[in-house]
Formats: structure tokens, C-alpha cells, sequence
């Protein structure tokens, strides 16, 4: 399966600016930072790119961000409350993306690299719980 399909009536199913780009512009501006962040934390001085392997554990990422943002919205930090949510909102992403690579048939990203420690094992065994 390509990202996109090729036939002209399939393609028009898939809005990507009007039905994702036009409805959360400030959300994935958010996400669009911490992929930002995190490529200056985990791959400092090179190309901004997703450095599969570096960090591979979304699900837990995404409840620890969920409860650090309830903890942010109790105690009134907008601004960071806004910061949990844009990674959770990039995790979820990131996870989505691995799953439509490694269950769907979807090409790797253009702007992720699988040269991490790590990559291997996890790919491993994704496939190896898909064939069960």
C-alpha cells in the first residue's frame, strides 16, 4: 500500500489540507515544534529527521504526557499544558505512522531514519505479533 493512493477518486478521499492541515493549523504547528525539539535533543546538528530507535516506547510516552498535562492544567500552566499536549499529540502521531508501516504496507516516512539502535528488535517483533 503507497502512502497515497494513485487512482484520482481514491486520492480525493484523503483531504489532507482540507480535512486535516485547515482543521488543527496551531496543533500540528505544535507537533512541527517538538519534532523540532526533539531532533536538536536526540540528533544534534544534523537534518531534522525522526530517529526511529531513539525512542520507541509511545504508549508509555503518551500516558506519561497525558498525566503531566492533567497536572499542568490543575495548576494553571497554560503554556504547559499546550506543551503536553503537542507531544502527545506527536506521539500519537509517530505511533500511527509505525502502525500503518508495519501492519498497513504504508512506505517508511521520508523524514524518518531506521540506522537507531533498537529499530531492529522492535520491527522484529511488530512482525512477529502481526503473524500470530
Amino acid at each position: 500500500m503507497l502512502t497515497l493512493p494513485t487512482d484520482s477518486a481514491a486520492r480525493k478521499q484523503i483531504p489532507l489540507l482540507s480535512g486535516c492541515l485547515r482543521y488543527f493549523p496551531a496543533a500540528l504547528a505544535g507537533v512541527s515544534r517538538v519534532s523540532q525539539s526533539g531532533n536538536n535533543k536526540h540528533n544534534p546538528g544534523e537534518p531534522l529527521h525522526h530517529a526511529r530507535g531513539k525512542s520507541m516506547d509511545h504508549g508509555d510516552c503518551l500516558l506519561r504526557h497525558l498525566v503531566d498535562l492533567q497536572d499542568a492544567i490543575a495548576a494553571g500552566d497554560k503554556p504547559g499544558a499546550v506543551a503536553e499536549a503537542d507531544a502527545i499529540a506527536w506521539r500519537a502521531l509517530a505511533l500511527s505512522q509505525e502502525l500503518h508501516e508495519g501492519y498497513a504496507g504504508s512506505p517508511l516516512a521520508p523524514g524518518a531514519r531506521l540506522d537507531c539502535r533498537g529499530w531492529d528488535e522492535l520491527k522484529a517483533r511488530r512482525v512477529a505479533e502481526s503473524s500470530e
